[in-house]
C-alpha cells in the first residue's frame, strides 16, 4: 500500500498513515488504500479491533491539494458512488470503518484537519493526545466536508456545533473536542488508552461485539418501529452461535471464556 501501513499484532490490525514529512497529507493513492484497508479488516474474522494512527508529528493534516489537484480526471472518477452504501471513494476511506465488525479506534495527535478529521470521525472511538488540534478545514478552501462527515458528526454533537465548525473552519483543541462529543478521551498516552479498551473488549464474545456495533450502525437514525426488528434479528443470530454458548457456560461456571473465531 502507498504510505498506508497495515500490520496485525495480537489480533489487532494497526493501520498507520505513513507520510510524516507531509503531516500525513492524503494523496489519492492513500485514500484508495484506506478504503481497501477497511475492506481487508472487514473480511478478517480473526481480528478483535483496528487502530488507526499517523506516523510523525500529526495524525493527518487533510487532503494534499498539491498532489491531488492536478489529477482532475481521477478526482471525478473517485466522486462517483461505487458501493452499496452509496459512498464514493472519498467517503469510503472514512465511512467504510463503520462496516468493519470490530471496534475501530483512531489515535489522534498533532494536526487532525479536514479529511483527517473525517477519517477519525469514521472510527468508533477517538483517543486524542493533549497536543491534538482539529478542524473542518474545508471552509478555508470554499468547500464543504464531503468524506462522510455529514453522517458521522450527526451522531456525535449538536447541529449548531456542526454548522459552526463547517462554516468557520476554526481550529479547536482536544479538550474542546471532548466537550463537543467529537473526541472520546484525552490523555498523555492515547495509544495505551486504546490498548486498555481493546483488552477489555477482548474478554467479550467477538460475535456479541460485532452485533453491538451492527445494532447501532443500523438503528441510530431510526425510531422504535425500525430498530426493534434489528435487535430481534441480531439476538437470534447470537443465541444460535457458538460464542454465545461459550459466554453463557463460562458465566455460569465463573471461568474465563475461550472464544472461537467470530461468526458474524
Amino acid at each position: 500500500m502507498s504510505n498506508i501501513d497495515y500490520a496485525v499484532h495480537d489480533d489487532v490490525a494497526h493501520v498507520r498513515l505513513n507520510r510524516p514529512d507531509k503531516h500525513n497529507g492524503l494523496t489519492l493513492d492513500m485514500i484508495e488504500d484506506l478504503a481497501r484497508a477497511a475492506d481487508r479488516a472487514a473480511e478478517d474474522r480473526s481480528l478483535r479491533a483496528v487502530v488507526l494512527s499517523g506516523e510523525g508529528p500529526s495524525f493527518c493534516s487533510g487532503l494534499d491539494f498539491a498532489s491531488v489537484g492536478p489529477q482532475r480526471g481521477r478526482i471525478m472518477r473517485a466522486l462517483l458512488p461505487k458501493r452499496s452504501s452509496a459512498a464514493n471513494t472519498f467517503q469510503a476511506c472514512a465511512w467504510a470503518w463503520r462496516t468493519v465488525p470490530v471496534p475501530v479506534i483512531a489515535v489522534v495527535h498533532g494536526h487532525c484537519y479536514g479529511a483527517g478529521l473525517q477519517i477519525a470521525l469514521g472510527a468508533d472511538f477517538r483517543f486524542a493526545a493533549p497536543d491534538a488540534d482539529l478542524s473542518i478545514l474545508e471552509a478555508k478552501w470554499g468547500l464543504i466536508p464531503d468524506m462522510s462527515l455529514s453522517a458521522s458528526i450527526a451522531q456525535l454533537t449538536g447541529i449548531d456545533v456542526a454548522k459552526r465548525l463547517t462554516m468557520t473552519g476554526e481550529v479547536f483543541g482536544a479538550d474542546q473536542g471532548l466537550a463537543w462529543g467529537l473526541v472520546s478521551s484525552v490523555g498523555d498516552d492515547p495509544m495505551a488508552a486504546a490498548t486498555e479498551l481493546i483488552d477489555a473488549i477482548k474478554t467479550r464474545s467477538p460475535d456479541a461485539v460485532a452485533a453491538s456495533k451492527a445494532l447501532f450502525e443500523n438503528t441510530w437514525y431510526n425510531g422504535s418501529r425500525l430498530s426493534f426488528p434489528v435487535e430481534q434479528a441480531l439476538q437470534v443470530r447470537l443465541l444460535r452461535g457458538k460464542n454465545s454458548a461459550i459466554a453463557r457456560k463460562a458465566g455460569i461456571a465463573r471461568t474465563v471464556p475461550e472464544f472461537v473465531e467470530r461468526e458474524l
